[in-house]
């Protein structure tokens, strides 16, 4: 049984998750990405929250990303998002750092958001946080916590080394975060993730989430293994993996 009740009612075994909206189609965390990856089939929008150094919240990746463009803001992005466009997609808030856990909670309350939101974070303190201000509120916790993309290729031999050690440690830390309820969800990169992961996540009650997957092999491999939502920067990899995927809906 699920620790908390389920996203939205109807939702396929697997779900398909769009990056930042659909990153790959769109620069991330904007209307026209969030649009596309609406288009592209998607059942849960992911997007990124980030306090600035001005003290604005808004909708961007890091620093650099908000520097790039003129990012919404929290409140921006959740009109938009609460849009009558979007009323039968769930939603991924993904909080970069701790501090404003209470705007986000706030906002997604204000606007009928909670029932169909997970909150994630790479920060236990976040996590726990989220649970205390709103214990109706699903809570994904996403591992490993990094900076950069570590499977970039100056990086891919540490990378290989330090995931091996993490990947075996997952499934027991795993295991203990969901029975402690502290949250619902794993949100894994797709390097740490095994089937005793897998089994660990489900016996505890929880779901298995894999981020961040860009190629259609893996995605097939992951949906064969039964993880419960793949997060991609193109959406149109779950049509072009085949029917079993593409009509989950």
């Amino acid at each position: 049984m699920p620790l908390v009740p389920e996203l939205s009612s109807s939702r396929p075994a697997l779900k398909r998750v769009g990056h930042k909206g659909a990153d790959r189609l769109a620069p991330g965390n904007t209307p026209a990405s969030f649009e596309a990856a609406r288009g592209a089939g998607v059942d849960v929008i992911e997007f990124d929250v980030l306090r600035l150094r001005d003290g604005r919240i808004v909708l961007a990746h890091d620093l650099d990303d908000a520097a790039r463009r003129e990012p919404l803001s929290l409140d921006e992005g959740l009109d938009h998002l609460a849009g009558e466009a979007y009323a039968g997609l769930d939603l991924d808030v993904d909080l970069k750092v701790p501090g404003y856990e209470r705007e986000v909670v706030e906002g997604l309350r204000a606007r009928g958001l909670v029932e169909r939101s997970l909150v994630s974070s790479m920060f236990t303190q976040t996590i726990d946080l989220i649970g205390e201000l709103a214990p109706d509120l699903r809570r994904g916790w996403s591992v490993p916590r990094v900076r950069r993309d570590y499977t970039l290729r100056r990086w891919a031999i540490p990378a290989f080394f330090g995931a091996r050690v993490l990947r075996a440690r997952l499934p027991a830390q795993a295991a203990a975060m969901l029975a402690a309820r502290r949250c619902e969800t794993v949100i894994s990169h797709w390097m740490l993730v095994s089937p005793a992961l897998l089994r660990a996540v489900h016996a505890a009650g929880g779901e298995l989430w894999v981020w961040t997957v860009d190629d259609r092999p893996r995605v097939e491999e992951l949906a064969a293994l039964g993880v419960d939502a793949i997060i991609t920067n193109d959406p149109r990899l779950f049509e072009r993996a085949g029917p079993t995927i593409a009509g989950a809906a």
